[in-house]
């Protein structure tokens, strides 16, 4: 885990470098993708998605949820990201849905920097919002540089 400060143009910029966006959601989707057919099955995003501790009640203790319940979520989320309703997720569909999930987040954070504690991803790799800082960071040594 580690502690970074972002706001909400941190992560804009982000989404706005095309090169170093597409680097990390065309990462993420390989990793994601298992068996390497060039879409995420539902399966495939459910075992990414049970990583998220989605059902927790407060500050990590899990919430007694039907299983029902968790079908039904990860599968509004998984129809959520199959835009075109074909049953799988391709690159395309998860550039976009990262896209809109990123902004939003954005949005959320607003203008006033903040602290945030960023888990580290599975795999070793990092989280969206880390590379956002990272990048972000890497920028203004550049221009320091300058």
């Amino acid at each position: 885990m580690s502690v970074v400060v972002l706001d909400g143009s941190t992560v804009r910029a982000f989404v706005s470098d095309e090169e170093a966006f597409t680097k990390s959601v065309d990462g993420r989707f390989a990793s994601l993708d298992l068996n390497g057919d060039g879409v995420l099955s539902r399966s495939e995003l459910r075992r990414a998605l049970e990583t998220f501790r989605l059902m927790e009640t407060h500050f990590g203790v899990d919430a007694v949820t039907p299983p029902e319940q968790i079908s039904a979520l990860y599968d509004s989320i998984f129809d959520q990201f199959d835009c075109d309703g074909s049953g799988t997720v391709d690159l395309p569909e998860f550039r976009s849905e990262m896209k809109k999930i990123l902004l939003a987040i954005a949005d959320g954070l607003g203008s006033s920097p903040i602290q945030v504690a960023i888990d580290e991803d599975l795999n070793g790799g990092q989280s969206f919002l880390r590379e956002a800082v990272d990048l972000e960071a890497a920028k203004l040594a550049a221009g320091d540089k300058n």
